[in-house]
């Protein structure tokens, strides 16, 4: 779990989103304090209205890199001027503002509260399947606060959803430290089960997302995992797990449950089984035994299985952990490895939009976006915005059909046929 610090300029846009930030980071179990001295981590939200207003931002960025170990620049001049940031020579990580929450995470399970209750956050219903998991990440504080995986009984979890879903939720993200382990604790893997169960015992119209679920997990029930996928419309085409390195060195050192095999074997069973889907995953760059050969094994990695959504974090001690005992590499290092995987993320990101411009896509409208603009999400669970949004009468709930007309490398934008 991190502390961060956040500070906002600008529009009540900027003021939004870093709100949107902070919900997430409080949902996966991190802390606010006061000041970046006492923060792991330091979240600058930019402006770049005026030149003035530019430089005012640089000279913030560059105090916030000399007084938290972490920092993480996003907002206006970060996604239109990001690159003055690197010319300035700014220890950070510029990123699209809903990148943020994941890229703090450190490659940690997210944290659910002890007693977590499913929520509906507008249209959007969060189902805490279980808490805990059955890893021993050598670099996560998560199971500290956790523990082992406790399951409650698919029946719970159903109901809970159904719930939701009677109370207006159009979309239940299946959440919790590793939903791939759900079940575990009772000597049976229940996560295939769960779904169908939601998928076939409740009326109405929704869709379904699975929540981050490691490798070492999925592996076991990858086949049936995605048979149910196949089987069903309700649930997005949308897998999160998390390999963190190319390397069987490295995830041995980081003490993963899964080996760089088992992760291709998940991607080539869900490639089998369905036509069009979303992986996701997360590599954690600059771990204290990393050397050069593994961090290119990882890029070969990321090239190869071509995840479309991937989240590229700098490893950052954390006290009480294994690893936070080991002999670090240097800043610059982990700077570096991690602009390099940056790039070759954004590439990869960017042809997947890119390869969608001109398709029609049936979406779910989940939220509203800047302005006069809806965030909608296909069957792979792909962001597509509409702008304009009241003039073609949708709201969130809403489900549609649309075609792409173009993209800005991790969303597409789209018009209602």
């Amino acid at each position: 779990m991190a502390r961060y610090h956040i500070e906002t300029y600008g529009c009540t846009s900027n003021r939004g989103e870093s709100r949107e930030i902070e919900k997430r980071l409080r949902d996966a179990g991190h802390h606010k304090v006061d000041g970046p001295k006492a923060a792991d981590v330091s979240i600058l939200n930019t402006c770049t209205v005026v030149e003035k207003t530019e430089r005012n931002m640089l000279r913030r960025a560059e105090e916030l890199s000399e007084e938290t170990a972490d920092l993480f620049v996003t907002g206006c001049m970060a996604l239109a001027q990001g690159e003055q940031f690197q010319e300035a020579d700014v220890d950070a990580q510029v990123l699209h503002w809903d990148e943020v929450p994941e890229a703090v995470t450190n490659g940690e399970c997210p944290t659910t509260t002890p007693d977590a209750e499913p929520i509906l956050d507008g249209v959007i219903g969060i189902l805490p399947i279980a808490r805990g998991c059955m890893s021993n990440c050598s670099y996560c504080i998560t199971k500290q606060a956790t523990g082992r995986v406790d399951s409650p009984p698919v029946e719970e979890n159903v109901e809970k959803a159904r719930a939701l879903v009677h109370a207006g939720a159009k979309e239940i993200r299946i959440t919790g430290q590793d939903t791939g382990v759900y079940g575990w604790d009772n000597g049976e893997r229940k996560l295939p089960e769960l779904l169908d169960r939601i998928c076939t015992e409740i009326e109405g119209d929704f869709r379904v997302r699975v929540g981050m679920a490691n490798p070492g997990g999925v592996h076991g029930i990858r086949e049936e995992l995605a048979g149910v996928f196949a089987e069903h419309d309700e649930i997005y085409n949308f897998l999160h797990a998390p390999v963190q390195s190319g390397s069987d060195d490295v995830l041995e050192d980081m003490r993963r449950q899964h080996r760089v095999e088992q992760y291709l074997d998940i991607v080539e069973t869900f490639d089998d089984y369905l036509g069009e889907w979303t992986l996701s995953t997360d590599f954690i760059v600059g771990f204290p035994t990393e050397e050069p050969a593994d961090h290119e094994m990882s890029m070969a990695l990321l090239r190869e299985t071509r995840p479309e959504k991937i989240n590229v974090t700098r490893f950052s001690k954390r006290p009480g952990t294994d690893a936070a005992d080991m002999k670090g590499l240097g800043g610059q290092v982990k700077k570096d490895r991690s602009s390099e995987m940056t790039d070759a993320k954004m590439e990869v990101v960017g042809e997947a939009y890119e390869s969608m411009v001109g398709t029609e896509r049936d979406v779910l409208v989940t939220e509203h976006g800047t302005g006069d603009s809806v965030k909608c999400y296909d069957g792979a669970y792909r962001q597509i915005i509409v702008q304009n949004a009241s003039e073609h009468d949708l709201e969130p709930g809403d489900f549609a059909t649309v075609e792409v007309t173009g993209h800005s490398t991790v969303y597409a934008f789209a018009d209602p046929v």
